[in-house]
């Protein structure tokens, strides 16, 4: 977990100067909290373990006049649950999270660090009629943070979203691991030249030829997870 308290905020490059780029979708009139400290109180709310808008209303009471004032607000008590949730329902969710999970693979730097790329189906996430959707995420080992996400269409799989999900983050020197459906030779190129990673991928039995190369090297060092044979 990040500790919030570290991180940037009124620097340059700090949080706050890259929120104010946020274009606020609510009409003028009766707004009380900047979007700037919605979206700030929610970012710092979801690393501090927060998951659901009544977890950011809850977190964000226990803020100070001062803290808050950090943060961009004009009033010493913090938004309420209705209005973080409306404003945050209203955001261009895709555009929001890549700039924030840039931002964030900044402070915590994944030079030397695991990568992992994961792909899950949100199966409470959708309306009567429709198919849950399917995110493909990108995760640190060690802080167990996600510093990025898009989502899957119907139409098309994981193996060319990951290109789309890695482009804009920092990962040079790091090490990028997923699972055997990414075992391409492109997905490989792609970490190696244009991002500058590393990569460490599983073989299976569909790719016999490639299975067949790695033995056939007769390797003495084998993964933790593996075995002599």
């Amino acid at each position: 977990m990040i500790d919030v308290n570290r991180l940037p905020l009124q620097s340059e490059g700090g949080l706050m100067e890259l929120l104010e780029t946020l274009v606020d979708p609510r009409k003028p009139r009766g707004v009380r909290h900047p979007v700037v400290t919605i979206v700030a109180i929610a970012i710092c709310a979801a690393l501090s373990g927060a998951r659901s808008y009544s977890a950011i209303a809850e977190w964000a009471k226990t803020l100070s006049a001062e803290t808050l004032a950090k943060l961009g607000s004009k009033r010493p008590t913090p938004p309420s649950e209705p209005t973080i949730r409306r404003v945050l329902q209203k955001l261009d969710a895709a555009v929001l999270d890549s700039q924030i999970s840039a931002w964030l693979l900044k402070q915590v730097s994944a030079t030397g660090q695991g990568v992992a790329v994961d792909g899950k189906t949100l199966k409470g996430a959708h309306d009567i009629g429709q198919k849950p959707p399917h995110l493909l995420s990108a995760i640190l080992h060690q802080d167990a943070l996600v510093v990025g996400q898009i989502a899957v269409e119907e139409k098309t799989n994981e193996i060319p979203k990951l290109p789309e999900l890695l482009k804009p983050l920092p990962l040079k020197d790091a090490v990028v691991t997923a699972d055997a459906l990414h075992t391409q030779r492109e997905t490989a190129r792609f970490i190696v030249e244009e991002k500058q990673a590393d990569y460490l991928f599983i073989v299976k039995d569909n790719q016999p030829d490639l299975r067949q190369d790695i033995s056939d090297l007769n390797l003495t060092a084998f993964p933790p997870g593996g075995n002599e044979h």
